[in-house]
């Protein structure tokens, strides 16, 4: 995939998450299954970086759940981050701070820097994220940048929709034509979905257990636990917890 081909579709997706964020976040509750699945993997006291924290949802599902440590979400969404930050607000969750930012801009360690916030954390969560971004080179340098803030005995939850397994799914699938894209232009794996009974779309790629231990293993983690659930099939989301492997120390910055 070319960087300008890769800039276009994440174009597309910056501007879907700014037109709907409003009913997407409706369909994001602090109860779905694809994230519940996390709650055993973050102890109370920890610290937490929610990178791709949408609405705030991860933070309110751990406020019901004791947690008392240290939460940063961040997302590149200004209306997402606006609404995660009046729902803390509303369920008064005081601890939790909510940053605008994205992942792959080379300022991230200076935003963290500027806020005060611990560069090193217990736990960082990449939920329904992964998939949104175009190209393998930005996939990795995500994954590689958030194991860079990871405590080196820390642990990244991540979880990615396996859209291809569901007829349901598949029939979101619309044609590259809509945005003007040669689907010869695109990496395998790559589909443009849309949303519902409007005119958004996003651009999302299916990463299977191969691709995903491959990003793991060049980030020098590990997958040490998998699983499947979420959506109404119950099986959308690949879920997996990636650990630092043994011997590798935390790259120099995020």
């Amino acid at each position: 995939m070319t960087p300008e081909l890769a800039g276009r579709l994440a174009a597309i997706n910056r501007a879907f998450y700014e037109n709907h964020a409003l009913e997407f976040s409706d369909t994001r509750s602090a109860s779905g299954a694809e994230i519940k699945w996390i709650i055993p993997w973050i102890p109370a006291g920890a610290s937490v970086l929610d990178l791709g924290c949408g609405n705030g949802r991860t933070a309110a599902l751990l406020a019901t759940r004791g947690f008392r440590g240290v939460y940063v979400g961040i997302d590149g969404s200004p209306s997402l981050v606006r609404l995660a930050r009046e729902s803390a607000a509303l369920i008064g969750l005081e601890t939790a701070t909510f940053l605008k930012g994205d992942l792959l801009d080379d300022e991230m360690p200076a935003l963290l820097a500027r806020e005060g916030i611990p560069r090193l954390f217990d736990v960082i969560t990449l939920l329904a994220v992964l998939h949104h971004l175009p190209g393998g080179e930005a996939r990795g340098r995500a994954v590689r940048r958030a194991a860079a803030a990871l405590a080196p005995d820390g642990r990244m939850l991540l979880s990615t929709w396996q859209f291809q397994d569901h007829e349901r799914m598949r029939r979101k699938i619309v044609a590259w034509s809509v945005a003007g894209i040669d689907e010869n232009e695109v990496d395998p794996g790559d589909a443009l979905l849309g949303w519902g009974g409007s005119e958004g779309y996003r651009y999302c790629h299916l990463i299977g257990k191969d691709e995903l231990a491959e990003l793991a293993r060049d980030a020098g983690l590990e997958v040490v636990f998998t699983t499947r659930t979420g959506g109404r099939e119950g099986t959308l989301s690949l879920c997996a917890v990636l650990h630092r492997m043994t011997g590798n120390e935390a790259p120099d910055r995020l």
